[in-house]
This record gives structure tokens, sequence and C-alpha cells, in this order.
């Protein structure tokens, strides 16, 4: 719905030679810069993952690309739901609470039968994404604010339920969640082909309808989109219902792939989400971003954490030195570009 420098008419004046070349040569850069922000992590992944093939015989083995894909696949269904709310230029840090309150209450329902184990996270976990929504919508409450007491309230949920930790529900072997955890589909995890098939579907949504619209116009410019008639407290109350009811199936699946809900999982995820995403190409300020950006992101920090791995004499926590610097360097680069785009 915004119209960009790129997608005006180029005209060029032939009485005029010193001025046919700057709208071209700006509109080139416009598009040179946009490329970089949308295929930038996109073509560090490639690098950094040939690389590692040349340097470690163990990283392009299929066990070794199986294992990292079926790890990302839960990172990165919460990083979906956290791209639409980062373009409406919010932000949701209770998803790594929802994502382990969603495995405890997914292992716990598991007893009662599969329907109830994976409809159980997504009511409560969609919820409280519900609650976030209108506080930030309607009440007009900051985001980070919202978001940082949900965190909170779903992790003091989820240590009631458990009893401080002290109670582990297991799901059974052989029943339907723990084949679509543990079980494989032409040879790659089951929960790689529901992330992909999400992905699609994000994407589709973002690009294609008039919701997805509603989301970069909310992000863009608040005022704008509301002249224009967008809904824009329904739009927000959508994408952080979205987004917990992606943190709390993300949770139901790994804790199908692990057989148990975990009470200490998600500690920190929610800053891993939003680092992926940002990597990705969209923008913290909103109003920019691709689904596809945040799966390269999620895949990028994977990646450095198993070359991290290969190399073995480095302590696992490098790793977050690493992505930390790449969030950095990746936030330093689009501020640098969008300065650059406003001077054009």
């Amino acid at each position: 719905m915004t119209v960009t420098k790129a997608d005006a008419p180029v005209t060029t004046a032939s009485n005029e030679p010193t001025g046919e070349t700057e709208p071209v040569g700006s509109a080139r850069s416009e598009r040179l810069s946009a490329l970089i922000q949308q295929h930038g992590a996109l073509a560090v992944l490639v690098l950094v993952s040939l690389v590692a093939s040349f340097s470690f015989d163990a990283f392009a083995t299929g066990d070794n690309i199986g294992n990292m894909a079926t790890s990302s696949a839960f990172l990165a269904i919460v990083a979906l739901g956290m791209t639409f709310v980062i373009i409406t230029g919010g932000i949701d840090l209770s998803v790594g609470s929802l994502f382990a309150l969603g495995g405890v209450l997914a292992a716990w329902g598991s007893r009662h039968g599969t329907l109830v184990a994976l409809l159980l996270p997504l009511a409560v976990c969609g919820l409280i994404g519900v609650v976030n929504g209108l506080l930030v919508a309607r009440s007009r409450l900051a985001p980070f604010i919202v978001t940082l007491a949900a965190m909170l309230g779903a992790r003091g949920l989820l240590l009631a339920i458990t009893d401080e930790g002290a109670d582990t529900f297991l799901i059974g072997k052989g029943s339907f969640l723990a084949e679509l955890g543990q079980g494989t589909t032409l040879g790659l995890g089951n929960p790689v082909w529901i992330t992909l098939a999400l992905f699609v579907a994000g994407a589709v949504v973002l690009r294609r309808t008039r919701f997805g619209q509603h989301v970069y116009a909310v992000g863009g410019n608040e005022d704008a989109a509301a002249l224009m008639g967008a809904p824009v407290a329904r739009t927000k109350i959508l994408v952080y219902t979205l987004s917990g009811l992606l943190a709390g199936l993300a949770g139901a699946l790994n804790a199908a792939w692990l057989a148990s809900g975990v009470t200490i999982l998600g500690n920190g995820m929610e800053l891993e989400a939003i680092s992926a995403v940002v990597i990705g190409g969209t923008l913290l300020t909103g109003g920019l971003g691709y689904v596809s950006g945040s799966l390269v992101g999620v895949l990028l920090l994977k990646v450095i954490q198993n070359v991290i791995n290969q190399i073995g004499s480095l302590d696992s926590s490098y790793q977050q030195v690493v992505s930390g610097a790449f969030l950095a360097v990746v936030v330093i680069a689009q501020t640098w570009l969008g300065r650059r785009r406003q001077l054009m």
C-alpha cells in the first residue's frame, strides 16, 4: 500500500542532460538497498554453510542437516508469529513462556487424547494472545510492558500446573501426538513439514490478503492507515493472537518431539525469535518485513550454533556472542540503508 520511489515511474528529460541519470541511478540504488535488506541474510547463510561444509566433515551429512532442520522448526514457528507482530511496529516478549506453557499443557492433555493435547495449548496461549492484543490496541499500552506482564503470568501459570516444576508430564509412545513430533516423512521430521506449510500460508496471508495489507499499513504509519480505513485495533489484536497461537503450537510440537513437557524450555526464546526476524530483514520500526527472511534468520542462527558445536573447543556461550554480533551488524546495516533511502 506504501508507494516508494522505486514504484514511481522513472522520467527523463532530453533537454536536461545533467538530470537524466539521477532518477535512474536513485532507483537502481534503492532497488539494490531493498535487495540487500531482503536477501542479505540468505547470502550470509549460503556463505557460512559453504565454509562449514568444507571445514567440517560432519556438517553436510544427512543426519546433521535433518537434526538442524527439526531443531529449527520450533523456533521458526514462533518467529513466524513474531514477524507479523514486528511488522505492525509491536513486540511480543511472552512467546518464550507461551512456548513452555504450550508444551506442558500438551503433555498434560495427552492423557485425555490427542485432540485435547493439541487444542488445550492453542486455546490457552491464543487467549493470552487475545488479551495482549486487546491491551495494546484498545488500552494503548506499550507492547513491551503488556507482553512482559504476559511473560511473567504465563511462566507463573506454568509453575503452578507443574507444582514448581516437580511434576513432569509424559506423552505416551505410539500415540498420534508422539508420531506427529517424532515421525518422519520423506526423510524429514514431521515438524519440518508443518513449519514449511505454516510459512507458505503465512507468506500468502501477508502478501496476498487484505489482512496482510493492513499489517503493513499499520506498521508503516498507523494514523495514515486509520485514515485509509484500515481496522488498526482489529489488526493488532489479530497479530498478537496469531503470535500466541503459534507459540503454543510450537510448544506442543516440541513436547511431542521430546515426549514430555519440559518447564525450563523457552527461556530467552523471545529474544532468539526477535533476533531471527530482524536478521531476516524485518524492520524493528515496522512497516517492512518478510516471513521468508525470518525463516532464513532462524536457519542462520542454528547453523552458527552447529558450527560452534563442530569446533568443539569453543564454549556454547560463544553462540550468543556470535548471534549478538550478527544482530548488531544487521541493525546497523538496516539503519544505514534506511537513512540512505530517505536521502534518495
